[in-house]
């Protein structure tokens, strides 16, 4: 059980860089931020469980952000943790509120009502979505059709299990964008790329791009980069404008 949320606890559930970028990408973080609102208590965890993978995506925003910048591109970004509530997973999902995550178990995540459940919604899911889907619309009724790439990061060893890739391309049928963007980091030397590794729609991974792209007829592509591979700004700054130059490449294939 929680406190009930007040709107002091968030300011900001979304945010939005470059709205007005001239490029047809828009890019996508859900996994953005590990912000706990203070109503919530930090969900019984501690500050260094708070940094790890289970809260967020590390990298991911950096890597996103440089892309933005590169593309001059629009940026949507959830600036709550994953904890509260997964704004990449459907409202049945059974891990839309995760009572464990690996093998940490979320204290604050425990038993909760279906109005608790309800009250996240509205905390984070449902503006980050309304957000991608405004941000849609308005740059379809100026003539630009989008094109979705949503950024995330993944951990090098999950559940005792070693993942060799640098940087996982998932996808579904629609492979118009995937199939350009994987012939070019292909490209790239020393790079082990996963082709719907180490997650692939089939894993319930792929909920924001289903909502946005697929029923919209879009074109989308998920980026998943090994998170420690983008442990420094640097580093993040290096896969940013190695995505922005491949998916520049791409824009006359799209």
């Amino acid at each position: 059980m929680v406190d009930a949320i007040t709107a002091a606890d968030v300011e900001n559930p979304v945010r939005i860089t470059n709205r007005h970028g001239k490029s047809p990408m828009l890019l996508l973080c859900d996994h953005a931020s590990n912000h706990i609102p203070a109503g919530f208590d930090t969900l019984g965890l501690t500050h260094e469980e708070l940094q790890r993978h289970i809260a967020w995506d590390p990298g991911a925003i950096g890597v996103a952000r440089e892309m933005s910048r590169h593309l001059d591109a629009p940026l949507v970004e959830s600036c709550i943790s994953r904890l509260i509530i997964d704004c990449n997973r459907p409202l049945d999902a059974p891990d839309l509120v995760p009572g464990s995550s690996e093998l940490t178990a979320i204290p604050g995540n425990q038993s909760l009502s279906a109005n608790e459940i309800a009250e996240r919604v509205a905390l984070s899911h449902a503006p980050y979505h309304a957000a991608v889907e405004a941000l849609i619309a308005s740059r379809v009724a100026a003539g630009i059709a989008p094109v979705l790439i949503a950024i995330h990061t993944f951990t090098r060893v999950y559940r005792g299990r070693e993942r060799p890739w640098h940087i996982g391309i998932i996808h579904d049928d629609d492979i118009r964008l995937a199939k350009p963007v994987i012939a070019g980091l292909q490209a790239e030397a020393g790079l082990c790329v996963g082709i719907n590794q180490p997650y692939s729609p089939a894993d319930r991974v792929y909920y924001t791009l289903e909502r946005h792209a697929r029923t919209n007829g879009l074109q989308a592509v998920m980026i998943e980069i090994r998170n420690d591979l983008v442990t420094t700004e640097e580093e993040e700054k290096q896969w940013g404008e190695r995505l922005a130059r491949i998916l520049g490449e791409t824009q006359g294939e799209i």
